[in-house]
């Protein structure tokens, strides 16, 4: 955040996304139009292209923090199962997610606010539920609820968190195959997503004057932005049928 005439302004997240579209909007004026006055009246695509990779950004955060998560309960049920309390166990938990990732991993990180919060008295039951609400992950949102509910109930702790940390832990395994089998996929649509540019990047390299009626006239110009919004329509499209929700 910064502060100029009274007015708090946010800066992007992800800064250098907006240096990836930038850069690819005046790639796109270079081929398609072979003017760099086109990139000003391509700039509203910034928008789009930062919202784009920032959600694929925040996809790869969640996934990467969900299998740190799946050995996070490990570790939990293992201290439960040896005689720690449930605060301790989490206590416990971020110690060893601090020797198996690191200190600048997502989980050592949420582990670590977990631990401050227990230290400032705060019921370990909400510090699990802002934990979920903040990531939206569905296996922490199921474990926050649950180690809720098996809290205030009284029950046996260990054994109600080790089951549902082992449905969790198939659920999460199945999805792990699931997105490998994808992963091929979307590397092969990511290759096709750039051919285009480098059949055109080819052709006026290697052929003098190909696109020369294509450019610096209305005809040429209205031609050429029916084939980028053909292939805008074309990415996205893939980007929808490659969206499996795990």
């Amino acid at each position: 955040m910064r502060r100029r005439h009274g007015i708090r302004m946010k800066l992007p997240e992800n800064p250098l996304f907006l240096l990836e579209g930038a850069g690819l909007i005046g790639v796109i004026a270079y081929l398609f139009y072979d003017s760099p006055a086109a990139a000003v009246f391509l700039l509203p695509l910034l928008y789009p292209y930062y919202q784009r990779r920032s959600r694929e950004k925040l996809q790869k955060d969640k996934k990467e923090l969900s299998l740190q998560f799946r050995e996070a309960l490990a570790a939990i049920i293992t201290a439960l199962k040896a005689g720690y309390s449930a605060e301790n166990a989490f206590v416990e938990c971020r110690r060893e997610m601090l020797f198996q990732f690191g200190e600048k991993a997502m989980i050592t990180k949420e582990m670590k606010r977990i631990g401050k919060g227990i230290e400032n008295r705060i019921p370990l039951e909400r510090l699990l539920l802002e934990f979920a609400s903040r990531w939206e992950i569905e296996e922490i949102s199921e474990f926050a609820e649950v180690f809720t509910i098996a809290r205030r109930s009284g029950g046996n702790l260990p054994e109600i968190l080790g089951r549902t940390a082992e449905i969790i832990r198939d659920r999460m395994e199945i999805d792990t195959e699931i997105d490998i089998l994808l992963s091929s996929r979307k590397f092969e649509q990511k290759i096709m997503a750039g051919v285009p540019f480098f059949i055109i990047f080819y052709l006026g390299l290697t052929t003098e004057g190909f696109f020369r009626v294509l450019y610096h006239n209305a005809a040429g110009a209205a031609f050429m932005t029916g084939c980028l919004a053909a292939y805008l329509a074309a990415v996205l499209l893939a980007d929808r049928i490659m969206a499996i929700e795990l």
